[in-house]
């Protein structure tokens, strides 16, 4: 039967909280990112119906299976399926994209008034790492001079730096500078903060033996930063449920897991090899919850055996697997092609891979309505099965007057225990669709039960309605 606005309508605004499971599997040998085991889905135009490489989430999920045919593709009769994108008209506003297509439209500063900017779609996204070595003296960099030596002044400032190439010697000139690793440094005041949920948050560790010697000091650590983003995770990532396992030739040869859920990734699983120290139990690096980073920094050998992980190393050396290795081929440019690999001295990346787990926190407002149909009322449809066949619609009609039947009679659908019998007439509706009005009376949403409810004068229902906002 067709919908029916119930008057008596109770609402109740509340959360819903959800953890989502987030898996990652790495493999360096190709570079490639799997998420949560999905396979590639191969359309009719692309080989992905996302238009994202795997590993990667599809912001919105548009442009499904296009494909951006050129003119001499489709003269040569491939159909025309372009992208979709948003755009925007340049004017005194200043208002922009965050990130714009390549091309003339794109400069924001050349364009007249009235030019559209293009927003680069498909917007998408995954984890990243970045390998960091030495920081303290790389904090900061020349911006294209030929600089020697550099002496950092700040991000932004001016540095001194001695100039090569140049008849003069020791000539000092000034240069623009810029942090070098931008994103640990970033993260340096946060990383101290968080000092009070664990001593290896810090940047400078605590004083050990007489001389008062660190115990360790983050800016010369080699770091691995790991970056998820928070379309994975939603407002945090749920301590307690963060896992990086690394396999080799496939066998697991350790595990971190923020066990105590205070942001510590401790190894719980040995390592294993003739000559290698097990570093269960060893702190190797720390979760930043809310930021959605993993900062790791474990440095010991899970493994005597050498593989080639670090891009360009010098003289084609391999290293042995360590914490400060893991997610290699993460989007850092770690493939085959991008490392020296000699079978007589280590292994090619293929036989490392490593997988990083957890759960997110999501928080959704969920918005609960309690539609009311009582004893006596809802018992009439506007559906054209709900008054009896045949019965002229109109009692009088002209140029001045028109009049419906009144006496049109409600079809009895009342089913008798009789063969050829029928029962006594009873009012009687089934609700199949309820509608959702807002304030001003203007149908805003329908709800559509799975199987309409019989409902009879004597009867009494009410339908709980959710929508997530």
């Amino acid at each position: 039967m067709s919908y029916k606005k119930f008057e008596s309508t109770d609402i109740i605004l509340n959360t819903m909280r959800a953890a989502p499971l987030c898996e990652f599997i790495i493999e360096p040998g190709a570079g490639a990112i799997y998420y949560n085991n999905r396979p590639e889905r191969t359309g009719k135009f692309v080989s992905n119906v996302l238009d994202v490489p795997n590993g990667f989430i599809s912001l919105y999920e548009l442009n499904i299976d296009r494909y951006n045919t050129s003119s001499a593709e489709h003269a040569a009769g491939v159909p025309m399926n372009p992208l979709i994108y948003s755009f925007i008209e340049k004017d005194s506003s200043r208002y922009s994209f965050k990130t714009v297509m390549t091309g003339s439209e794109s400069d924001w500063d050349v364009e007249g008034a009235g030019t559209k900017l293009y927003a680069a779609y498909p917007f998408s996204a995954s984890i990243t790492r970045e390998f960091m070595t030495g920081t303290t003296t790389q904090q900061y960099k020349a911006e294209g001079s030929p600089a020697t030596s550099l002496l950092a002044n700040g991000a932004g400032q001016r540095i001194k730096c001695t100039k090569t190439g140049s008849s003069e010697t020791a000539v000092l000139e000034m240069w623009p500078c810029s942090a070098s690793h931008p994103h640990y440094y970033g993260l340096r005041q946060r990383l101290d903060y968080y000092k009070w949920r664990s001593p290896h948050y810090g940047i400078t560790g605590s004083s050990t033996g007489s001389g008062g010697t660190p115990a360790w000091i983050k800016d010369q650590q080699k770091i691995n930063l790991i970056s998820i983003p928070s379309i994975f995770y939603g407002s945090r990532i749920k301590p307690g449920t963060v896992s990086c396992k690394m396999y080799y030739t496939g066998s697991l040869i350790g595990e971190l897991v923020d066990n105590k859920r205070n942001g510590e990734l401790i190894q719980v699983s040995s390592a294993w090899g003739a000559t290698v120290t097990s570093g269960t139990n060893n702190v190797a690096g720390v979760v930043l919850y809310d930021e959605g980073f993993l900062v790791l920094t474990g440095s010991w050998n899970l493994t005597d055996d050498n593989v080639f992980l670090v891009r360009g190393s010098t003289g084609g050396s391999p290293v042995n697997p360590q914490w400060i290795y893991f997610g290699a081929g993460a989007q850092d440019g770690i493939n085959y092609t991008t490392v020296t690999i000699d079978a007589s001295t280590g292994d090619a990346p293929s036989n490392i891979t490593f997988k990083l787990s957890f759960r997110g926190e999501t928080e959704t407002s969920v918005l609960t309505m309690f539609a009311h149909a009582k004893r006596g009322e809802t018992n009439f449809s506007n559906n054209p099965t709900f008054i009896k066949h045949g019965q002229s619609l109109l009692r009088n009609t002209s140029s001045h007057v028109y009049e419906e039947n009144t006496a049109r009679t409600i079809k009895n659908t009342v089913s008798s225990s009789f063969t050829n019998q029928s029962a006594s007439f009873k009012r009687q509706v089934y609700i199949s669709r309820i509608g959702i009005y807002d304030e001003a009376r203007n149908l805003i949403g329908i709800a559509s039960l799975a199987n309409p409810i019989l409902k009879t004068d004597d009867d009494e229902y009410t339908f709980k309605l959710r929508v997530d906002l």
